[in-house]
């Protein structure tokens, strides 16, 4: 039968194997969703709050995928507003196709409402994507469309996203009797010649001296987790994780030396200095992940795996199929080895060595004693989606994730308000795996990325999601307050709110919605037990002091600045 076009783009996302595209819906991609209702294909269309929280339910669905998130966006002002999540999902490489409606191309150019062509002075929506993505392209006929989205469905496999502009009448346009979608094929990089020389340079050090490992999200994004276990067993390395790769290598092994960087544990630091070779995988180490490691690292030798160089001089090899590669880098030039990990390997016994922060005598709960309440109840599987800021700072530093859980923190862009669409989007994607739909999904963030996006529990309501949204209200912008008195002589704040109930305001918008304000330790461990006794979504409210300085190193290294 005829096809239009947002058919065939319908039944292309489902041979991706993506069964929830994320938007808000609008004149100039109402096509699609209207295509979404009508297909055989099990695609569902999800309509968030905003579009920056669309973009990042897309982002955290191929997160915890390993594969390719979509979203859909009207146009004018609504794709303006997927400029900042495509930007997070640029910058932490995650590959996300985004479909993006245009004024009819008869109306280009000619007054069109929301005309983003570039044609007669109007705005070039192509011009803006394009800094953010691997592939933009403004699609003008429907014979045009197949070529196109091959194209982007390829260039997010680099990770990253890729944009495809669509005019309501191209998506409209019938494309007759058409050949369905097929899923471009590719092989990641994985030469096994390519890496020889770093190989070598793994097996010599570990003849000679320690190594060391600090491993990245790219390890979560390839499935490379066992692989990355097996090469720190074959090496009997020591492996640290970049803040936003928590959920890369267990954290009760005896070799775990912690978080890398400006969250990061004294642990790495010293076995770094300590090392015939330090090995990065995965991570481009950036700043975030390097601070208080530069002097170290200057006196070891560093060799980098990854989809990119790093941000440092290494020797290194460029894989985007760390699966694969790791299993090369794991037999001994000799020839292969039996570094198999069958069976219960020792567990970790001693406990890693917090970050010492400044006693605070503040209203509300501490950042430490918060996050150690989650590490007792947080179940084996559960994912955890944090958002930047002081309340990141501190899941980052003391969160102790259990085994098979997914950890997300956006680092990329650090875009305040990114967790709560990131969190449901996972959520979707977890429900789609074989026993899968009871898997929970804790979103933890302040009270500045709650008034920013926070307004998407109503999502995870309508659709019943087990997600737990854990709010830390300082009734500030912690971080920055933190900042004004370290850095500038704390004579002013910009930074401070007028103080809010937040836990008794969504109890009030959502009824039905189980949401606790705990005042203590003890009533946060009860209300941490009463939402894991419920199958869909709840919400606690802790208050917090704005005046606690995070375990972040760059805020415990400096003098506070007086007036």
């Amino acid at each position: 039968m005829p096809t239009r076009a947002v058919d065939y783009l319908v039944q292309a996302v489902a041979a991706l194997d993506v069964h929830h595209v994320f938007g808000v819906d609008g004149a100039n991609i109402e096509d699609l969703y209207d295509a979404v209702f009508d297909t055989d294909c099990d695609v569902t269309g999800v309509v968030a709050k905003h579009e920056f929280s669309a973009a990042t339910m897309a982002d955290g669905y191929a997160r915890s995928t390993a594969g390719l998130g979509v979203v859909v966006a009207t146009s004018g002002g609504g794709s303006m507003n997927l400029v900042a999540g495509l930007a997070e999902s640029f910058a932490s490489r995650v590959p996300v196709l985004a479909l993006v409606g245009q004024a009819p191309t008869v109306l280009e150019g000619k007054g069109a409402f929301q005309d983003t062509s570039g044609l007669a002075g109007t705005f070039d929506a192509a011009r803006l994507y394009e800094p953010i993505s691997y592939y933009c392209a403004r699609v003008n006929s429907a014979a045009e469309l197949p070529a196109h989205l091959a194209r982007a469905v390829l260039a997010t496999r680099r990770g990253g996203p890729a944009v495809l502009l669509l005019p309501k009448d191209v998506q409209q346009a019938d494309m007759g009797e058409i050949e369905p979608f097929r899923v471009p094929a590719t092989a990641g990089t994985a030469d096994a010649a390519g890496a020889d020389p770093v190989r070598a340079a793994l097996w010599t050090a570990r003849s000679t001296g320690k190594v060391v490992i600090i491993a990245g999200d790219q390890v979560a994004r390839d499935d490379a987790r066992a692989g990355l276990q097996r090469l720190a067993t074959a090496l009997e390395a020591s492996v640290g994780v970049a803040p936003d790769a928590k959920d890369v290598y267990d954290h009760d092994l005896p070799g775990f030396c912690g978080v890398a960087g400006s969250m990061g544990h004294a642990e790495l630091v010293d076995a770094v200095r300590g090392a015939a070779l330090c090995v990065l995988v995965g991570t481009r180490l950036p700043v975030t992940a390097r601070t208080g490691l530069d002097e170290a690292l200057a006196h070891v030798p560093v060799v980098s795996v990854g989809s990119e160089e790093p941000y440092l001089p290494a020797l290194h090899f460029t894989s985007t199929d760390l699966a694969t590669t790791l299993a090369v880098l794991a037999a001994p030039e000799e020839g292969p080895a039996d570094v198999g990990t069958d069976g219960e390997p020792p567990r970790r016994t001693k406990q890693l060595t917090p970050l010492s922060v400044p006693e605070t005598e503040g209203p509300g709960l501490r950042y430490r004693d918060i996050v150690e309440t989650l590490n007792g109840a947080i179940e084996p599987g559960t994912d955890v989606f944090a958002d930047a800021g002081n309340t990141g700072a501190a899941v980052v530093h003391h969160l102790r994730l259990p085994r098979d859980g997914r950890f997300v923190v956006a680092l990329g862009m650090g875009g305040m308000g990114y967790a709560f669409g990131a969190g449901i989007g996972s959520a979707f994607a977890r429900r789609e795996l074989p026993g899968g739909g009871e898997r929970r999904t804790f979103v933890v963030a302040g009270d500045g990325a709650f008034f920013m996006h926070g307004m998407e529990i109503h999502t995870a309501i309508e659709y019943a999601l087990p997600i737990t949204f854990v709010v830390c209200n300082n009734n500030a912008h912690a971080m920055c307050i933190t900042r004004e008195q370290l850095y500038y002589g704390d004579r002013y704040s910009f930074n401070r709110f007028q103080p809010t109930d937040i836990g008794a305001g969504v109890a009030a918008m959502f009824p039905e919605l189980p949401a606790y304000s705990p005042r203590s330790i003890e009533e946060l461990a009860d209300a941490l037990r009463l939402c894991l006794d419920n199958s869909g979504p709840s919400f606690v409210c802790i208050d917090c002091d704005p005046d606690e300085i995070p375990p972040f190193v760059p805020f415990l290294s400096v003098p506070r600045r007086h007036p």
